[in-house]
């Protein structure tokens, strides 16, 4: 028996034989239309067995199952090429692309990403992780088989939230009409309200059918061609077409963007969609097919709510206290009880941001933006300039996206915006594409501004208290999850976690400490492990917490009397530009030290290894760049 590394073997799919059978989407195509439907039920099956026990995300692909398995028998993967946004809607899809035995391991460190990826498969051709970047994606490798003069069609499949995304409405108005493009909106939610009825349907059809558009173009050439009176004529039928056209069916969005409009259709009945599919097809130009799909489609928990298995944690694991964003979601709302100038922005993640608690019980000043973080933080300088005080909660990962606003709309204007920036540091299921490693540099850009990095629930609670008094921007950043009893016990008493934001010291005192590791965030617990390791080699050492990183001048006239002989800077952010890095330039020092950080954006852990092991930041790692610092000056 043969197994892959980590994965299933061959003989456990015999609950899922049809399943078990499929290896490339040839496969699939052998496969006769009748047995497409219990296909997708045991995909459904398996998907159900297999997120539950590793986390990911489960109602959006449940949603998709029919419409994946449509497009992998209607059109040549890898050869013609298949972008999912958001990439998080690929599981079918790689389950019918020859990666089923190694399906155990996704969202596992060297296992399969919970996003395409082009390094993990050919059929992958555009990564993503970030939303509403398919069609961008997909009019570029169009044009880019057409300039090659190849039939190739590229297929973006896009939904889940992605149009809510700006980004998308400016690639559909760059979409050229000559590209073998096909546009698949699965629209799980029912934002979208283009043409309903059967008469739509039908004329959807007609419209892509081979006879129609022969019809077409024989009788418009015929017409045309007749002396004197040809092109008179043509342009009289040509508006009696329209009229009638008009008089049963309504244009939409996408139409008056000059890009051919089917649907919308049952996304879930396999035979409709792949026959619409092979219509579309035949059109040779850029087309749309909408396809309405109900999320979490069989499992009856996801039907009934879709938004709670949307993303699944891990079933073994759990987490017996309250998060940092549960916390902040809370305080946020009895503060706004107080205040009623102060208002909530998410994009798209108001549960995963903490904030359902404030959409319960103060509605009219709650905003979720959908997935458009730029225009949330524009939105929220519009607000403090009217008078108002805006908390906007973004995953930093997603923060990136609005740089551009933070510095112009924000900055700029000196505005006091405050942000919740959630997921900060490094993140392990989702991968590279979500780590919170930016944000401190990018922040540290911009002169006027407070950034707080409470490690404790009420420190959380105090940051956000002082944020939104302060009249110039402020960020509080945090990790996932909640506090760390290791960083509670070394530097709290009962009362003192919720004091003014300050540096906190623990271990030797600075006349006597061989090192000092300055730190903050999550990854402080490192450190009390590493100088907890020197101390027991007989080497006095010290942690130094810091619950602000800017301004970074004040922060440095705290920390300059703490430091002891030597000086570690330790983050789990960008090293260039970040943490360490100004902070040793503010205070000038004299004194060896060393900055330790992430020196890859693109981070990705091997098989066995958490993030921290593979950006060199766990605490073996960091115990012997501390040992190398203290020996070399020596």
């Amino acid at each position: 028996m043969q197994l892959c590394e980590r994965g299933i073997a061959l003989e456990q799919f015999d609950k899922w034989p049809l399943l078990g059978g499929i290896n490339s989407p040839e496969d699939l195509k052998a496969l006769p239309a009748e047995q497409m439907g219990p296909l997708a039920a045991e995909i459904r099956d398996y998907l159900a067995y297999r997120v539950t026990e590793n986390g990911g995300h489960l109602a959006s692909n449940l949603g998709v199952v029919e419409m994946t398995m449509a497009i992998h028998r209607v059109f040549d993967s890898p050869r013609d090429h298949v972008i999912f946004d958001v990439g998080h809607q690929s599981y079918v899809h790689k389950l019918l692309t020859g990666r089923k035995e190694q399906f155990d391991t996704l969202r596992t460190p060297g296992g399969l990403s919970g996003f395409t990826k082009r390094a993990e498969s050919p059929h992958d051709p555009f990564g993503a992780g970030h939303s509403s970047t398919a069609i961008s994606a997909a009019i570029g490798m169009a044009e880019a088989e057409y300039q090659k003069g190849s039939d190739a069609w590229t297929v973006a499949v896009v939904g889940d939230g992605a149009l809510t995304g700006g980004l998308a409405y400016e690639a559909l108005n760059n979409c050229a009409h000559h590209l073998r493009l096909l546009i698949v909106i699965n629209d799980n939610e029912m934002s979208i309200s283009p043409n309903t009825g059967s008469l739509s349907r039908h004329l959807s059809k007609m419209r892509a059918s081979r006879r129609y558009l022969r019809t077409k173009r024989f009788t418009a050439g015929f017409i045309r061609r007749i002396p004197l009176i040809g092109r008179p004529i043509y342009k009289l039928l040509r508006r009696l077409k329209r009229w009638i056209k008009h008089m049963f069916y309504r244009e939409n969005l996408f139409e008056h963007m000059g890009i051919r409009y089917m649907g919308p259709l049952d996304g879930n009945d396999a035979v409709v969609v792949e026959d619409y599919l092979r219509h579309a097809k035949r059109l040779d130009h850029s087309v749309i097919l909408h396809l309405r799909t109900t999320k979490g489609q069989g499992y009856a928990p996801a039907e009934e709510d879709p938004n709670a298995y949307h993303g699944v944690a891990p079933r073994d694991i759990s987490c017996p206290i309250e998060t940092f964003s549960q916390v902040m979601g809370k305080e946020l709302t009895r503060l706004a009880v107080i205040d009623d100038r102060i208002c909530a922005i998410t994009a798209a993640m108001s549960g995963g941001t903490g904030l359902e608690p404030f959409r319960t019980v103060h509605p009219s000043r709650f905003y979720d933006v959908g997935i458009a973080e730029a225009h949330a933080v524009t939105f929220g300088a519009g607000l403090v300039a009217g008078g108002m005080r805006p908390v906007v909660a973004l995953y930093s990962t997603f923060l990136q996206r609005a740089y551009d606003n933070l510095l112009h709309d924000v900055a700029l204007q000196q505005l006091p915006l405050c942000l919740c920036i959630d997921r900060a540091g490094l993140n392990g299921a989702d991968g590279a594409t979500h780590h919170g490693i930016f944000d401190v540099a990018m922040l540290s850009q911009i002169e006027q501004i407070t950034v707080y990095t409470p490690v404790t629930a009420a420190g959380l609670c105090r940051s956000l208290r002082e944020a939104l008094q302060q009249e110039h921007m402020t960020a509080i950043r945090y990790p996932n999850g909640g506090e760390d009893p290791r960083i509670r016990a070394a530097f709290y008493g009962e009362k003192d976690a919720d004091a003014t934001p300050q540096v906190r010291a623990f271990g030797a005192p600075a006349d006597e400490a061989a090192l000092t590791i300055v730190t903050h965030g999550r990854i402080t617990a490192v450190a009390l492990e590493v100088v907890e390791r020197l101390q027991q080699q007989g080497i006095a050492a010290s942690v130094l917490l810091c619950e602000y990183i800017a301004p970074y001048e004040r922060l440095a006239g705290e920390v300059a009397p703490l430091l002891g002989k030597r000086v570690l800077f330790l983050e789990e952010e960008l090293l260039c530009g970040g943490f360490g890095m100004n902070l040793s330039a503010a205070l000038a020092l004299k004194k060896p030290y060393r900055v330790m950080g992430t020196k890859d954006g693109t981070l990705t852990p091997c098989a066995g290894q958490t993030p921290w092991q593979a950006a060199g930041l766990d605490a073996d790692a960091v115990l012997q760049s501390a040992l190398t610092l203290i020996e070399k000056e020596n």
